[in-house]
């Protein structure tokens, strides 16, 4: 199967590139350097250069808060991109796989959400995510497929990135993170989302909306300590609510997501205290 990887630069991108190819796929990829999604003329000429049968959407302006100075950028890369590689994929007849936000919630939930709850995204960045799940219809057919909090991926790829990262390299330096105590998350593991993502291509899987994370959540406290658990060391952390932290985009502050359905689909996603051990575990290996 002929599969084309937008955002294939970065961590998420480079995992599906390596996932699919694997896979006895034939795979090309695009960073951004060399496609710009936004530009209706640009993905024309790439895709038909690539004549793809399965498009994956792994490009996005995932600066929150910078999205809140910069709203036309991030509108060009998470909203009208997205309807770019949706009109590529209906005039080659391919699926079409996007990835979305927890943001799309506003986070006063008391349990997990799934698929069907109400969104309702505050601020730039989670409005214009959510405008790309819309766009991402108009392919004739489209997984749209939400993360969260997404760390890891594929060892000598691109460096990793996002919260989860951040948080070890603090660790490893001795020093004391700061983290939430009071905000919820699923984390997402890339080589599980991307490995979730061909499995549903793969089985010709219904398509439509998904949440694809890590199974359970956990506070980002928790989460800290598993990674202190695993990497053998006793840390010290700087506790923090949400109240008393200043932030330019409002943070969903309960967003743990139910994966109930993408189970029922046939794709089984691991713990993520599996995640973060294996995350660990090649980060140290690496190093």
């Amino acid at each position: 199967m002929r599969v084309t990887v937008a955002g294939a630069g970065g961590q998420l991108g480079a995992a599906l590139v390596h996932e699919f190819r694997s896979a006895g796929h034939d795979v090309s990829g695009f960073s951004h350097a060399e496609l710009n999604i936004a530009s209706d003329a640009a993905v024309d000429e790439a895709m038909r250069r690539a004549d793809p049968q399965v498009i994956v959407n792994a490009a996005a302006w995932t600066d929150v808060d910078g999205a809140e100075d910069h709203p036309l950028e991030a509108l060009d890369a998470n909203a009208f991109g997205v309807r770019a590689l949706a009109r590529a994929a209906r005039r080659h007849d391919a699926t079409l796989v996007h990835y979305s936000t927890d943001f799309v919630f506003d986070g006063t939930s008391v349990q997990p959400y799934v698929e069907e709850d109400r969104t309702n995204p505050r601020g730039v960045y989670a409005t214009s995510k959510l405008l790309g799940e819309w766009f991402a219809t108009d392919a004739p057919r489209a997984y749209v497929l939400r993360v969260e909090s997404l760390f890891g991926g594929v060892p000598g790829g691109p460096r990793a990135r996002g919260s989860v990262a951040s948080i070890l390299d603090v660790l490893r330096r001795g020093d004391a993170p700061r983290v939430f105590v009071d905000r919820t998350v699923s984390p997402t593991y890339a080589l599980d989302a991307a490995r979730a993502t061909r499995l549903l291509v793969d089985t010709n899987a219904p398509d439509g909306l998904y949440h694809c994370v890590n199974s359970g959540s956990c506070t980002w406290y928790e989460l800290a300590e598993e990674l202190a658990r695993r990497m053998g060391i006793a840390a010290r952390f700087t506790p923090v609510a949400m109240k008393d932290v200043v932030l330019r985009a409002p943070r969903p502050q309960f967003c743990a997501l139910s994966n109930a359905k993408l189970r029922s689909a046939g794709v089984d996603m691991p713990s993520w205290q599996d995640a973060v051990a294996r995350f660990v575990a090649a980060t140290m290996t690496a190093a």
